[in-house]
C-alpha cells in the first residue's frame, strides 16, 4: 500500500463532492486527507485527495472519476514534484508561568500566535504533515486544549499548471 495525492478539479456545483467522495467510498478506500476549494476559475474547485491504496485500485478509481460529468480533469501528484502543505490551529494551556516556553516553541516553527487569554494561547502553523505533527508533539507538555487540522492542499512545482480554462 502507498500514499497517492490527486488533483482533481470538478464543475463547481453541489453534489460533486458527495459523488467523487462516494466513488471511493464504494471501493472500500479511506480518505485519508480532503480540502476543496475555488480555484482561479471561479466555475471550476480543485480537490486535493489523499488516499493510501495499491497502483492498480487506484487506476481503477481514477478511471471512473473520469467518467463523473462533473470531473474536468485528474492528475497525481508526485510527493517530489509538489509543494504539499497543512494547516493547523491548535489552542493550548499559557498561563503566565509557561507563556514564554510556549512562545518559544512557537517561534521555532514559525507559526504565529492568532489570539490570546490569560490562560491559553491560540496557534496557526502551516507546513507538512510532519512538521505539524512534531509541533503539536512540543505543545502536548503544555496541554492541548483544543485542536483543528485542515486536509492537504498540493500544487505542482514549476511552471507547468492543471487548469481548466472551460467548462463543458
Amino acid at each position: 500500500m502507498s500514499s497517492h495525492t490527486l488533483s482533481v478539479l470538478v464543475e463547481n456545483k453541489p453534489g460533486v463532492l458527495a459523488r467523487v467522495a462516494g466513488l471511493f467510498s464504494r471501493r472500500g478506500f479511506n480518505i485519508e486527507s480532503l480540502a476543496v476549494g475555488p480555484t482561479e476559475n471561479p466555475d471550476v474547485s480543485r480537490m486535493t485527495i489523499s488516499v493510501v491504496v495499491e497502483d492498480l485500485p487506484l487506476e481503477q478509481v481514477t478511471k471512473q472519476l473520469n467518467k463523473l460529468v462533473n470531473v474536468i480533469k485528474i492528475v497525481e501528484l508526485d510527493p517530489s514534484a509538489a509543494v504539499r502543505r497543512e494547516l493547523l490551529l491548535v489552542k493550548v494551556r499559557a498561563d503566565a508561568t509557561v507563556r514564554s516556553q510556549v512562545l518559544e516553541t512557537v517561534q521555532l516553527f514559525r507559526a504565529k500566535v492568532v489570539d490570546v487569554s490569560p490562560e491559553a494561547l491560540t496557534i496557526e502553523a502551516t507546513g507538512t504533515a510532519d512538521k505539524l505533527e512534531a509541533l503539536l508533539r512540543m505543545l502536548e507538555p503544555y496541554g492541548v486544549r483544543e485542536m483543528v487540522q485542515s486536509g492537504m492542499v498540493a500544487i505542482g512545482r514549476g511552471p507547468r499548471s492543471i487548469t481548466a480554462t472551460t467548462v463543458r
